[in-house]
Order: C-alpha cells, then sequence, then structure tokens
C-alpha cells in the first residue's frame, strides 16, 4: 500500500490553488472589444493610469470591419481614443494626422483634438465601474460606448454625430493635403481662456459653466462629456460589466 506524504499532497494540490487562483483573475477580468465600423482603418491608442497593465501594447491598427479584444484586470484605469490618417513604417515610426502620440505603440496620450472613452474599472465583483466618453479635449472620429452584462444603471454613452461635418470654422482642424475637416478642436484648445478651460477664476463647478462651444457638443452628443465639470449627465456606472467601443459607430466617416 502507496503511502502519502504531506510533501507529496503539497506537491499535488499547489498547481490545482494556483489554477483555481487563475480561474478567479479570469472571472473578474475586463474585456474590452473594440471594432471599427468607418470605411476606413482606424489606429485605436490605449493609455493605462497608475502603473496598469498596458492594453493592446499601447496601440495598434483596426480596419473597417474588424474588432480585437482586450483583457483588463480588476482596479484597472485608463483611456481609449481613435487616430485616423496614421502612415507607420514596419518597427512602427510614423505619425497620425489625428490622436497621434508619436508611434503605432503609445506611451503616452493622443494630441488633441481626439474623442475618448475613460475607465476607472472596479476592484471585485461588488464595486461599480465608472466610465465615460469625453469630448473636453475636443473630437476626431464617432464614437460608441456599451456595457454589456453588467449590472445597475449601465448606460450608453458616446457621440455618435459626425461632428466635423458641423464644427465652427474657428474649432476646425484640416488635413494640409485634401483640405478636409479631419478634427473638431475643444474651445479651451482653440482660445485658451479660462472660461473655457476651467481655470484660473472658473476652476470650480460653480464658476466654470456650459459655454456656446460645449453646449453645441453636447446638443450634438447628449451623452458625452462636453467641458470639464459635464458629470451630471456624463459619468456612467455599471458593476461586473464588459465593454464594447465602436468607432464610427452608425458607419459614417
Amino acid at each position: 500500500m502507496a503511502i502519502i506524504t504531506s510533501n507529496m499532497l503539497n506537491c499535488c494540490l499547489l498547481p490545482l490553488i494556483l489554477l483555481s487562483l487563475a480561474a478567479g483573475n479570469l472571472v473578474f477580468a475586463t474585456v474590452f472589444t473594440l471594432q471599427n465600423h468607418c470605411p476606413y482603418t482606424v489606429w485605436p491608442g490605449t493609455l493605462s493610469g497608475n502603473g496598469a497593465a498596458i492594453l493592446g501594447e499601447g496601440g495598434f491598427a483596426l480596419s473597417p470591419g474588424s474588432s480585437v479584444q482586450l483583457t483588463a484586470p480588476p482596479g484597472w484605469s485608463g483611456r481609449f481614443w481613435g487616430r485616423t490618417g496614421c502612415n507607420f513604417d514596419d518597427a512602427g515610426n510614423g505619425n497620425c494626422l489625428t490622436g497621434d502620440c508619436g508611434s503605432l505603440k503609445c506611451i503616452g496620450g493622443g494630441a488633441p483634438p481626439v474623442t475618448l472613452a475613460e475607465f476607472t474599472i472596479g476592484s471585485s465583483t461588488t464595486d461599480k465601474d465608472f466610465y465615460d466618453v469625453s469630448l473636453v479635449d475636443g473630437y476626431n472620429v464617432g464614437m460608441g460606448l456599451k456595457a454589456t452584462g453588467g449590472d445597475g444603471d449601465c448606460q450608453s454613452a458616446g457621440c455618435v454625430s459626425d461632428l466635423n461635418a458641423n464644427c465652427p470654422a474657428e474649432l476646425r482642424v484640416t488635413d494640409s493635403g485634401s483640405g478636409s475637416v479631419v478634427a473638431c478642436k475643444s474651445a479651451c484648445a482653440a482660445f485658451n481662456a479660462p472660461e473655457f478651460c476651467c481655470t484660473g477664476d472658473h476652476a470650480t463647478p460653480q464658476t466654470c459653466s456650459p459655454t456656446y462651444y460645449s453646449a453645441m457638443f453636447k446638443s450634438a452628443c447628449p451623452t458625452a462629456y462636453s467641458y470639464a465639470y459635464d458629470d451630471a449627465s456624463s459619468t456612467c456606472t455599471c458593476t461586473g460589466s464588459d465593454y464594447l467601443i465602436t468607432f464610427c459607430p452608425t458607419g459614417s466617416s
């Protein structure tokens, strides 16, 4: 009759314990699905905060009609954005007309104007996630954001309208080659004034109010942040959800 020692038992149990822990982490992970409904390639950029894991190596190409899934650990925070008009060599060196971050794999944020999807994921299955789509840094491409499979309010957010088509002349960013409008600046970026940037004497929610320009953004995209203190109608919460981020959700340019 074989004798099972404590060392033998520990040897057998340890892999099972590690496997169980790994399975638990997978259960608690958050899956982001990024899909491209634009008629052109979009190069998503990703930026992680607080030393969190870098998703998608910081950036990649997403051709029309394609999608990719990225998995974030509990407690992850960061942002996603779409870059347009990019040209990279085989080493990933190059630049983009909008949302540029210096290379294919971003190590910093995208250059404004850029449409942002921002997240702070809960550290456990009972903690809320906080998320939004922001036009505070301007707009470059349409974006839809939808929570899937979670509990709570779990609102959808985004900017479905094509703001480039209706951007005021003073906020337009144009392609020097074609002359077409490729992005729409925020009023802060265009004028660098405290009342638009919520700085100086306008640095509090009480003293920084909506402006003509932020109201225009809000009218076009009611579920997106239009200026720095647009929290009430723009910050979304959900618990235990995955998220679908769609570029050009209406399929338009």
